[in-house]
Parts: structure tokens; C-alpha cells; sequence
């Protein structure tokens, strides 16, 4: 049986349909929709979102994901600007771009992902980027790092055992890895994010945060997976808030500088707080 909290609120304010409108009209894709979001609710009801960018279908299958995958589209040359409206109008101060992965582009849609934070930019709002993993290709890193994002994610997903089951095989742990590492390398702030109830044991979840940390992640997120419907794996376990209690503690004992544990807990959820509470520490 699910746990309350794995009961999504419907929406009843007006800030919702004025954010669900404003991103329908500009033609864009928005991960909250996309990944069915739990959060999806409170967060345009604060007037937030997390825009998808380089098209709606993902080139890689993930066993969790709710992303559309097979036909890639034609990426939209506009997409850039149409973003940077959508900051505009919904007046963000702080805006959280994605993409879906795109292996079938030469530069798997660096480039375009470049052009949409350098624009988003020009608003005067912050910027922070949850990225794929480029396969590992360090030229498309540097491509969306010479922006100057403010915060850079990329999600490791899954403890090491089960990452082979629940993510593309062409993602895999090392390689998440390494590119958090170069990330923060570079100097900039960086982001992963870790899902609960998938089977993991808690020395395995412990690890896993280790991990993270030698790889210079500084901001770490933690939540429940559910599953997005029956095409997807299914829930092997709904962690106690007890259990997400522990982790957060555990993450700030090992050194974290900000960490987020909870069953809705997703990587971009409350992400300007993330940021600014993160400065505070430093």
C-alpha cells in the first residue's frame, strides 16, 4: 500500500495554470510534466519550473524514467530564446534547465543546451543545469560549462549495484562519476541527486554519498522513487522518513555543504534555497 506522502495534491491556485499556461503557449517541455513529477503541483504553484530542453523524446531508456523515448526531433533554433521569454514572464529569479539525452546528435545537443543557458542568462537570472552525461565526452562539457552555469548537476541515479538495472546501458555509475568529477574540478558548484526504494541497502546508500563527496559534489538530493506507471520499474520499498532523516544526517556528518532528504525530494525541488542556504555556509 502507498504511504501518504506518495498521494500527489491536485492544484486549485491560479499561479498553477498561469505557469501551466505560459509554457504551453511558448511551446516548451518542462521535465515536471515529462518525468511526472510529484512536486509538479507546489512548484507551479510557486510559479517555478524546471524546463526540458533538446526536444521531448530521450535517445536512452532508463527502467525509471517516464521520458519518451524513439523519435528524436529536430531541435527548435528558437528554443533558446522561447526559454529566456518564459524566465521573463514567470519573473525568475532563478531558473533550472535540463535536457533530455540526444546520442544521436554529433554533439549531443551541447551546443543548443549552450545556447539556452547564454540567453537564459541575459535575463539576469541565476542558472542552474541538470545535465546528461555527454558520454563522458569532455569537449561537450566544456561546452556547457563556458556558460557559466551557477550550479551544475548530473544525477548518479542509483547505489553502484543497481545502476546496470535501472539506467540506460549506455549510462553507467563510473562514468556519472567521473563527470561530477570534472565538473568540480572546474571549479563549479556541483549537484547529484540519489533515489530511495529501489532496492539499495543503507551501506550502499552510505557509499554511494562517499562517493559523491571524493568526487567534489558539494549539494546532494535525496528522495523516493515512484514508479511513474506500470512501463516502469516497480517500487521495490517506500523508505520511512526515519530513513531519509538518517541520510540527510549522515551526508552533512560526511561533509556535504547542503542536503535534501525526503520522499519528494527531487533534484531540482526547492533549488534556489539549495543554492542560497549553500552560499551561506561557504
Amino acid at each position: 500500500m502507498n504511504p501518504e506522502y506518495a498521494k500527489i495534491r491536485l492544484p486549485t491556485e491560479e499561479t498553477f495554470f498561469a505557469t501551466k499556461s505560459e509554457i504551453k503557449h511558448l511551446g516548451l517541455h518542462t521535465v515536471c510534466e515529462e518525468a511526472r513529477c510529484p512536486n509538479r503541483s507546489e512548484c507551479w504553484t510557486d510559479g517555478t519550473a524546471t524546463f526540458m530542453v533538446l526536444g521531448k523524446n530521450c535517445s536512452r531508456n532508463c527502467r525509471f524514467c517516464s521520458v519518451g523515448h524513439g523519435h528524436m526531433e529536430t531541435l527548435d533554433p528558437l528554443e533558446p530564446l522561447k526559454v529566456a521569454e518564459a524566465v521573463r514572464e514567470m519573473g525568475l529569479k532563478y531558473a533550472v534547465i535540463t535536457s533530455v539525452d540526444r546520442d544521436d546528435l554529433p554533439d549531443q545537443g551541447s551546443h543548443h543546451f549552450a545556447s539556452v543557458i547564454r540567453e537564459v542568462k541575459k535575463t539576469g537570472a541565476r542558472v542552474e543545469v541538470l545535465i546528461p552525461d555527454f558520454r563522458g565526452n569532455k569537449v561537450e562539457l566544456d561546452v556547457i560549462m563556458d556558460e557559466k552555469p551557477d550550479v551544475v548537476a548530473h544525477n548518479v541515479e542509483t547505489v553502484r549495484k543497481l545502476s546496470a538495472t535501472v539506467r540506460d546501458p549506455r549510462a553507467n555509475y563510473e562514468q556519472s562519476i567521473e563527470v561530477l568529477k570534472y565538473i568540480s574540478s572546474k571549479g563549479f558548484i556541483t549537484k547529484s541527486s540519489i533515489m530511495l526504494g529501489l532496492g539499495e541497502t543503507d551501506e550502499e546508500v552510505v557509499e554511494t554519498l562517499r562517493d559523491l563527496l571524493a568526487a567534489g559534489v558539494q549539494i546532494v538530493t535525496i528522495g523516493q522513487y515512484l514508479r511513474p506507471s506500470k512501463m516502469q520499474l516497480p517500487v521495490v520499498e517506500y523508505s520511512s522518513m526515519k530513513r531519509f532523516e538518517k541520510f540527510k544526517e549522515v551526508g552533512y556528518e560526511l561533509g556535504f555543504q547542503f542536503v535534501a532528504s525526503g520522499p519528494l525530494v527531487r533534484t531540482s525541488y526547492k533549488a534556489a534555497e539549495a543554492w542560497a542556504s549553500r552560499r551561506v555556509m561557504l
